[in-house]
């Protein structure tokens, strides 16, 4: 049976002077995390290290995401990283420097037992 979908956070972070998306991106991903909780994981007596974890970062330059990083911050399951063109930057025309703004969807997927009748 395919793994269902359980659980899908957002979250936002940024790196408000030096232009660190790697930062920011992982900054998104903790705040995503902070707004979830998997009791069911607990209630059904999963196993957490068989969760799906698939991230989704957006930023304006996806290339300068180290998604290993990224990848390194989540504590379980089996987890993808996939980054791509959104999120923001805001240049701050008189000092030169940038605010990176980083959006996260992380998505977590894992196998359930079947229900009972």
């Amino acid at each position: 049976m395919p793994a269902k979908r359980v659980i899908l956070e957002m979250g936002t972070g940024n790196d408000l002077h030096g232009g660190d998306y790697t930062k920011a991106a992982m900054r998104a991903v903790e705040d995503a995390m902070h707004h979830s909780s998997l009791p069911l994981i607990r209630t059904f007596k999963l196993d957490a290290r068989q969760m799906q974890v698939e991230v989704t970062i957006g930023v304006q330059h996806p290339e300068r995401v180290d998604a290993a990083a990224v990848k390194s911050a989540l504590p379980h399951g089996e987890v993808t990283v996939k980054v791509v063109k959104g999120g923001l930057d805001v240049p701050d025309n008189e000092t030169g420097d940038i605010a990176v703004i980083a959006s996260a969807a992380v998505c977590v997927r894992m196998d359930l037992p079947q229900a009972r009748r």
